[in-house]
């Protein structure tokens, strides 16, 4: 498909700037030091050009010449495959299976409450966030084993559950817990520079930077 965007000599990513999906592409992109252009749209409105590279409308899209991707996960599966160097996966494959599995459950237990809670709004949105602390709570063993999420590397992983814990306290969702790991994990991946770089100005806004 012969464009503007396919023609680009740059890798592409084309993201809103409010999206977690996004936000945790930009952040293995930066993490990996990946030379790249990131393009925010807004996603009630996205040009017409990329609907004709992604006519699902899912955001993120990354664009590399003739390659368009169009799924988060894949994309950062991709990038960590394109660009070895640092690695976010472990090299063995029985390690990288119960990585990906791992990332699919933080989809499917966090992310789906997440989404709920942010298209529902503030009104309608107790249910799932009464659920999403308890959740989030019930894993706090797991936050405080590690210097990382199950790992004693930043991995994937890491990159997938950031712009999650980014946005919880907007939502007014507090996971305090009497050893602090969860908010003591968040914030070892918070001060990482390119968690920093990989925040859009919309994104900045969510929590005091400064902190």
């Amino acid at each position: 498909m012969a464009n503007i965007f396919s023609r680009r000599s740059v890798m592409t990513l084309f993201s809103p700037p409010l999206c977690p999906m996004s936000h945790a592409v930009r952040f293995v992109l930066v993490e990996k030091a990946i030379v790249s252009e990131v393009e925010y749209y807004d996603p009630e409105n996205p040009p017409e050009e990329l609907l004709e590279l992604n006519p699902t409308g899912v955001s993120p899209t990354l664009v590399e010449r003739d390659l368009v991707l169009y799924d988060s996960r894949i994309i950062m599966e991709y990038l960590d495959e394109r660009f070895p160097h640092p690695p976010l996966h472990q090299m063995d494959p029985v390690s990288r299976a119960n990585a990906r599995m791992l990332i699919k459950r933080i989809d499917q237990d966090w992310y789906s409450l997440l989404n709920e809670i942010i298209e529902s709004g503030d009104k309608k949105s107790g249910k799932a966030k009464k659920q999403l602390k308890e959740s989030l709570i019930a894993a706090n063993p797991i936050f405080g084993d590690r210097p990382f999420f199950m790992s004693e590397e930043f991995s994937l992983i890491d990159c997938a559950i950031a712009p999650l814990l980014w946005r919880l306290p907007s939502l007014g969702i507090d996971v305090t817990t009497p050893n602090n790991a969860i908010n003591n994990y968040a914030q070892r991946i918070f001060n990482r520079p390119a968690f920093k770089s990989s925040l859009s100005e919309a994104e900045k806004e969510l929590v005091d930077f400064t902190k």
